[in-house]
């Protein structure tokens, strides 16, 4: 059988391993397992959410409210724009997939950094875009800028801040740089942890609204599934220029996120006391990770996310620690399928934590 030319030279995304399978293969208890891979927000979810979610659990027959008003008009007001210019998705990679297919072709190409979210490529090359990458892992604008003059894009990206090495451009840096950039070239800025950045060094903070208008040519994608912990529920917004926004309903399904989705979505959005305490947890917990990696003497990306890049240089071998880890019940990313010699950990509860810290001076030894 025959298929689309373009999938041949195409990945397939591999998204971070799943409980189930320590169960399966290592016979680990589930309880036992802590996954520190997929940088889900490790507090749970709001009780607000869960109890709405518990209310709402009989209607589940039913086809969700398609004009999703409720949410986009809570979208609307915490930004302070218009209904008009917020899409939902099943997540924002769903919104991803729609802004590669409205902008690109065959004929087309795409701009990003050598190491960031693996989807824009993959996106990218089911539409048979020329990829362009930078040479530096983390963000170099100058590289981009180059790249761009000399071979141009119809679609840059920007994760900000990256996943998955975890570092943030400064806004100001980032505006410098879209000065430079031509109206007719989208630029997506990809804000699936910019709570965490904009708590942590309001430098880093990007507005959407200040950045729709002053660049009509950016989408600022956000979700619920990391801050707002809601990662099973695939709940995504983009905010753009009416005219962007219209496109990308053009590619919308219908009915693309469910009815609890959006209930809790909602939810969400009221409890921002929730979010905050999870952010200020998070970055007391990662604190332990900076020291522990000084300790022992190897690096660490420094991060404005909920995870931590450990680059082990050459006194361990990320694949080897990685694969130590898992058969002791801990699910963290290894980086090495991006040529870089690290790993990438969420950063979870104290206890879990303190785990991580305990089966690491176990296992390092061995994994030179």
């Amino acid at each position: 059988m025959n298929f689309n030319s373009v999938l041949d030279n195409c990945k397939t995304y591999e998204a971070g391993k799943p409980i189930e399978l320590l169960v399966r293969e290592y016979g680990i208890k589930a309880q036992d397992v802590i996954k520190l891979a997929s940088n889900e927000n490790p507090y749970g979810t709001s009780p607000k959410v869960v109890k709405k979610l518990q209310e709402l659990s009989s209607s589940v027959f039913m086809y969700p409210d398609d004009s999703m008003y409720e949410l986009k008009e809570a979208l609307a007001s915490k930004y302070d724009v218009q209904k008009e210019n917020i899409v939902i998705g099943s997540g924002s990679d769903q919104l991803l997939n729609f802004c590669v297919k409205a902008k690109c072709n065959e004929n087309s190409k795409m701009l990003m950094s050598k190491t960031t979210f693996a989807l824009y490529e993959i996106y990218g090359k089911q539409v048979g875009c020329k990829i362009l990458k930078t040479k530096d892992d983390e963000h170099n604008l100058e590289q981009f800028l180059e790249l761009y003059k000399k071979e141009g894009a119809d679609i840059i990206f920007l994760c900000l801040p990256n996943n998955p090495l975890g570092e943030c451009l400064d806004k100001k840096d980032v505006y410098d740089f879209l000065n430079e950039i031509d109206s007719n070239t989208l630029v997506i800025v990809d804000g699936a942890y910019q709570e965490y950045a904009s708590y942590k060094d309001e430098n880093k903070a990007i507005n959407p609204k200040d950045l729709i208008s002053s660049y009509s040519n950016c989408i600022y994608l956000g979700t619920f599934s990391k801050a707002y912990s809601l990662g099973g529920l695939r709940v995504g917004y983009g905010i753009a220029s009416k005219e962007i926004i219209s496109y990308l309903h053009k590619l919308r399904p219908p009915f693309n996120i469910t009815n609890l989705s959006l209930a809790g979505a909602i939810e969400a959005l009221k409890d921002e006391e929730f979010v905050h305490e999870c952010i200020v947890k998070n970055f007391e917990e990662m604190k332990r990770y900076e020291e522990y990696a000084q300790e022992k003497g190897f690096s660490f990306i420094e991060s404005y996310t909920n995870f931590i890049t450990l680059k082990f240089d050459a006194l361990y071998v990320a694949s080897k620690v990685a694969d130590a880890l898992l058969k002791k019940g801990i699910i963290i990313r290894d980086l090495s399928p991006y040529s870089l010699n690290a790993i990438r950990i969420t950063i979870g509860t104290k206890e879990q934590n303190t785990r991580v810290f305990e089966v690491l001076d176990e296992i390092l030894p061995s994994c030179k």
